[in-house]
């Protein structure tokens, strides 16, 4: 009896070392998710580590950046602890759901991550091409090349134009930060010319922006298109545009004729919602969609990206010139969210604001229309007495689904949009 009383008392201490021993072990060491970003991304590109092994983060520090085919996502920590291991280095690909590193957590925190439970931020910033190299950690030795690079996405671009490796840069800020006078200094003993002889050819993967553009142009190939162009005079609206200007309260706001055509193009729809719908894969039904949503493509230093203005056929003139600022400013600061950049129901090239007068527009699938619109010219044109008189002209070319849209309701659309930028007061008037 003696001997099975003892035999229980060991078996349950046992039972309840290797417990603890399982509990200290949970708390120790804990597998971060690389978070479920949504629209679909089931993998991402690691652009920029913020930590290294070895670091303390708090709940809420930056901990990487990461790109997606549609924006960049900073993630942030959930944890207070120490990071023990990095799943993968700069310009990885990371899959959605697995584990992106091992945190060590303080006493007491013993949740583990999941992917709908990180924490996100979301943040379009050029892509970054340098490589940090290896990210295992070998106590005791020092690699400069295996260190995360840490500097601001200004320095970054500044880096990339330059075609500058930042891990070749030393950095003298707080921490070790590359500030953007270490990559100007490193510029000047990089100075010498490059010669003929020293260039190489280069392969690059396509990624990011690129890489949506390279899916979305294959998917339509298999769209038949119709394009139909023509001409309008836009300098009536080229004069109210800088009426509208010199007016003090809208000085700051910088009405483009582009704000005009948005509110036209909305108009228009009104009239022939085909040109707002979207056929599913097999073609077998149509979608009209309540809402002009208008995307506007813009040339950005990732690519091409189309951020969206949303529900325009509720918009004025001026509002509409508020939100494609705002969006422009975005642009430039290399800061999109994904609701920016989806949902559009109708999108605009607007090819002109580079060169260009008249070019053939490819739908972004699986919307069924797309407008370009070329830069404005002053040609030689008849007035109605037969004189030669010169006019502000601009072409516009729209790109239709030839399986749902025909080629006359195309011509009536251009038409009316026509109609409204050359006479503007119907602009107003909702016609």
């Amino acid at each position: 009896a003696t001997n099975s009383s003892l035999a229980n008392l060991f078996g349950r201490n046992n039972f309840l070392i290797r417990n603890i021993h399982a509990c200290e072990s949970l708390a120790a060491n804990i597998q971060f998710n690389l978070s479920d970003i949504g629209e679909g991304i089931r993998e991402v590109v690691v652009k920029e580590w913020y930590v290294k092994v070895g670091d303390r983060v708090q709940q809420f520090d930056n901990i990487c950046e990461v790109q997606s085919d549609k924006a960049s996502v900073t993630i942030t920590s959930r944890y207070d602890g120490t990071v023990k291991k990095l799943y993968y280095a700069v310009d990885d690909t990371a899959l959605v759901g697995k584990p992106l590193m091992d945190v060590e957590t303080d006493e007491g925190d013993v949740t583990s991550s999941s992917s709908s439970d990180d924490e996100i931020s979301l943040d379009v910033v050029p892509d970054a091409h340098e490589k940090t190299g290896s990210i295992q950690h070998e106590r005791g030795v020092q690699n400069h090349e295996n260190q995360p690079v840490l500097c601001i996405p200004s320095v970054r671009r500044l880096a990339k134009d330059h075609n500058v490796n930042l891990s070749s840069v030393k950095g003298t800020g707080k921490g070790g930060r590359i500030l953007k006078e270490d990559v100007l200094k490193y510029l000047e003993k990089k100075a010498d010319p490059v010669t003929s002889a020293s260039a190489k050819d280069r392969t690059e993967p396509i990624k990011g922006f690129q890489k949506a553009m390279v899916r979305t142009m294959t998917e339509a190939l298999n769209v038949p298109l119709f394009t139909y162009s023509d001409e309008i005079k836009v300098a009536k609206i080229s004069e109210l545009r800088r009426s509208l200007r010199t007016q003090p309260e809208l000085d700051a706001l910088k009405i483009s004729v582009l704000s005009f055509f948005i509110k036209a193009i909305s108009n228009a729809l009104q009239r022939f919602p085909v040109l707002n719908a979207s056929a599913d894969y097999k073609c077998e039904n149509i979608t009209y969609h309540g809402h002009h949503n208008i995307g506007v493509a813009m040339d950005t230093k990732l690519g091409l990206a189309v951020p969206v203005i949303k529900k325009v056929e509720g918009l004025g003139v001026i509002e509409i010139a508020r939100e494609l600022n705002r969006l422009k400013d975005s642009g430039r600061e290399g800061f999109f969210t994904p609701d920016d950049l989806s949902g559009g129901t109708f999108s605009i090239s607007n090819i002109g604001a580079i060169s260009g007068t008249v070019m053939k527009p490819i739908p972004l699938p699986p919307q069924a229309a797309i407008i370009a619109l070329g830069a404005s010219q002053i040609l030689p044109r008849f007035d109605e007495d037969g004189n030669v008189v010169p006019e502000e002209i601009l072409n516009v070319s729209v790109s239709a689904d030839h399986r749902i849209i025909d080629g006359a309701t195309v011509a009536r659309f251009v038409e009316l949009l026509k109609r409204q930028i050359e006479n503007p007061y119907l602009l107003f008037l909702n016609v």
